[in-house]
């Protein structure tokens, strides 16, 4: 089968890579351009751990045809920091310990940041509604609730103080 040239912008910066037709963009990620952030765990959709940013909307890159990002921009968990200095949501999942095993959390980060950056200052349960595509089997999801909830309120999105949860 025939190889197609795409090209589309990574974490800022331009990529050109050759796809078979019909892969995905997780494979191209991972393994065309050697970015590991975007994690490979049920291959179906039904996980969350590969998701990404298409054009600023979270995307599953397992379900996503790589060819469909020609001339798009994609965003994935390894371009959140610049350089040594995290970025807010890294930050507030350190500090509230958002993130045991890991594996779900390149995922929950895309999909908060995707929240965050279109509602700054959402309630518990909006981030629960974002984030409820992503499984985590570690957390029990409110350490990661919490941590969206600080990175929103240090952002300055809110008191956090939304429909009687007090800031975390």
């Amino acid at each position: 089968m025939a190889k197609t040239p795409v090209q589309f912008r990574l974490n800022g910066s331009d990529k050109a890579v050759f796809v078979d037709g019909g892969e995905n963009l997780l494979n191209v990620l991972r393994r065309g351009v050697g970015d590991m952030s975007a994690k490979y765990g049920c291959g179906q959709g039904t996980c969350g751990v590969c998701t990404v940013l298409v054009d600023g909307e979270p995307q599953l890159a397992c379900l996503t045809l790589a060819e469909t990002c020609a001339g798009r921009s994609v965003d994935t968990a390894l371009g959140l920091s610049d350089g040594p200095n995290l970025h807010p949501l890294q930050t507030a999942f350190m500090e509230h310990f958002a993130a045991q095993c890991g594996f779900c959390t390149s995922g929950m980060l895309m999909a908060a940041k995707a929240l965050l950056d279109r509602n700054a200052s959402p309630t518990r349960e909006e981030v629960a509604e974002a984030i409820s595509g992503n499984i985590c089997r570690c957390t029990g999801y409110e350490p990661i609730i919490n941590a969206i909830m600080d990175a929103a309120a240090k952002r300055g999105g809110g008191s956090n103080r939304e429909q009687g949860h007090a800031r975390v």
